[in-house]
């Protein structure tokens, strides 16, 4: 496993040089952007000191206008283009490159992720969402198990009107986090499914009631003799047996450890002979700043954590450990 000091000595060697070459691209986009926000606020500023002289209201809203639609254009021509090849060329050069010193086993592919059906496949979101989004696509061989993973935002629409019937679309969250597959370490049939217990977690007693009556779920509701574990999940499975023989007292507890660790909401499911697990992040994890400088410790820090936490999955729910060999 990589140390923080091994990150510092590869970003000394390896990323520096790209990075500053990097900055002086990323630092003339945001000269473009900084052009154009000073040259519409100061034309807005100007028509509104005529109109006020003219005492002309309609000329500001016509100005508004007409500075908006221009700085949205000047964006588009000057701005939209480098911004995008910017991000793509940082993802390759930066987050590619921290991808292999993680594990050189591991490909990198910014514009792919893992797809819907695999996403709805998992049974762990039975919402079908209504917009999706996956990029930053890891895949490759820890050891003996395959894995791969990739950002997601999936989220579903409600339609409301106004008092005066006009329509408005709202887009709610399901889950945006990174989302793994992983093989696991013994064959088996069937699903379990395991969640954040937030039924308990809210309304306590009441909680395991809702639990029990399961409305949304296939699955029975499974009770496990780890105290610790039902504190924090709570499972379904549409078998007993099968649940307890891949929930064994040590990937329990394992489990509660990494939860702990990890002080993430985090979702797993087990089906065909797979390990499913979506951690929740509130937030885009290898976009590059555009305003800020990137040639930053602290934030390549940042995404060899996240990348890393692949490696952490497979050493923490000892998926390595072959049953069947």
């Amino acid at each position: 496993m990589k140390t923080l000091e091994d990150l510092k000595g590869f970003y000394a060697s390896s990323l520096s040089a790209s990075m500053r070459e990097l900055e002086e691209k990323r630092k003339r986009i945001a000269v473009r952007i900084y052009a154009i926000i000073f040259g519409s606020v100061s034309v807005l500023l100007v028509s509104f000191l005529l109109a006020l002289a003219l005492k002309n209201p309609v000329a500001v809203i016509i100005a508004c206008i007409i500075v908006l639609v221009l700085g949205i254009i000047l964006y588009l021509i000057f701005v939209n283009g480098e911004s995008k090849a910017f991000r793509s060329e940082f993802k390759t050069r930066i987050v590619g490159e921290v991808v292999k010193f993680i594990d050189p086993n591991l490909g990198y592919r910014p514009e792919l992720g893992v797809g819907q059906g695999t996403y709805m496949d998992s049974q762990i979101f039975l919402t079908n969402p209504d917009r999706y989004k996956c990029e930053d696509y890891v895949s490759g061989k820890i050891g003996e198990t395959f894995i791969e993973f990739s950002e997601v935002h999936s989220e579903y629409k409600t339609e409301t009107r106004d008092s005066k019937g006009h329509r408005q679309t709202h887009w709610h969250t399901i889950f945006r986090g990174l989302f793994f597959i992983a093989d696991f370490n013994k064959n088996f049939s069937g699903t379990t499914v395991v969640l954040p217990d937030l039924a308990e977690k809210t309304f306590g007693f009441l909680g395991k009631i809702f639990q029990s009556w399961n409305l949304t779920r296939n699955g029975k509701l499974i009770k496990l003799e780890d105290p610790e574990f039902e504190k924090l999940f709570v499972v379904y499975g549409d078998d007993q047996i099968t649940a307890r023989y891949i929930l064994t007292p040590g990937l329990m507890q394992r489990l509660v450890e990494f939860r702990s660790r990890l002080n993430n909401t985090i979702y797993l499911s087990f089906r065909n002979s797979k390990v499913y697990v979506a951690i929740s992040v509130g937030k885009d994890l290898f976009e590059p700043s555009i305003l800020c400088s990137n040639d930053r410790l602290d934030l390549i820090r940042e995404y060899f954590e996240n990348l890393a936490l692949a490696g952490r999955i497979i050493e923490e729910l000892n998926l390595n450990t072959r049953i069947w060999k």
